[in-house]
């Protein structure tokens, strides 16, 4: 093998490691910019179902279509915050009732939903089944977890007193927080349909766009 082809191999190699890397690229701004809408529109949906919100579907999302792992972590968490803080800012001059930090067990929240960011890894972003299959795997995994920290913090029922520290307690939280799940549930799944059917689109669009300069 001649140097030219040598050469020819090295550049063909180089121009398809910048092209992969600018397409991971566009998809981080891509999954960033869905998740940011996703986090602050719903808020304004007064009167939404309990437990309806894109914060499972949004670490899901993110935890399967960005590549470097390390930021699929980073993206949903950074989108959350971004939106609190905006309402926070709107709250304090009075343009909005809705906080953005309200306290309490948010910072539970952030911490489960970058946990939640690990099913998403195994979520085939092209595979209708496997998306269904991961969705409520993360609803699941959600309601699971928050509600027995929220038993084991110590948290308060209906009358306003602390679940019982017995089996008997942990099930009555379990029973209580039954209404958000299904709520947890419908939203992950909507929401979910929209950011890979949004992603997917997308991804059609650019190639389509990549294959006609060529």
């Amino acid at each position: 093998m001649n140097r030219h082809k040598i050469s020819a191999i090295h550049l063909f190699l180089w121009l398809s490691f910048k092209s992969s890397a600018m397409d991971n690229k566009k998809s981080i701004i891509l999954v960033f910019l869905l998740l940011i809408v996703a986090a602050a529109v719903y808020r304004a949906w007064d009167g939404r179902p309990w437990g309806f919100a894109p914060q499972i579907a949004m670490a899901l999302f993110a935890g399967s279509v960005i590549k470097d792992k390390r930021i699929s972590f980073l993206v949903p968490l950074f989108s959350m915050l971004i939106s609190d803080v905006l309402y926070q800012i709107l709250y304090s001059q009075g343009l909005t009732e809705i906080k953005g930090f309200y306290g309490g067990p948010q910072w539970v929240n952030y911490i489960l939903f970058t946990a939640v960011t690990v099913i998403g890894f195994f979520i085939k972003k092209n595979n209708v089944g496997s998306i269904i299959i991961g969705s409520l795997a993360g609803a699941v995994f959600f309601f699971i977890t928050s509600n027995f920290l929220d038993w084991a913090g110590g948290g308060l029922d209906i009358n306003n007193q602390p679940y019982p520290k017995t089996f008997e307690g942990l099930m009555l939280c379990y029973k209580a927080a039954i209404p958000f799940f299904r709520g947890s549930v419908w939203a992950t799944l909507l929401f979910n349909g929209i950011f890979f059917g949004c992603y997917y689109l997308s991804s059609r669009y650019l190639l389509k766009t990549q294959t006609q300069g060529i």
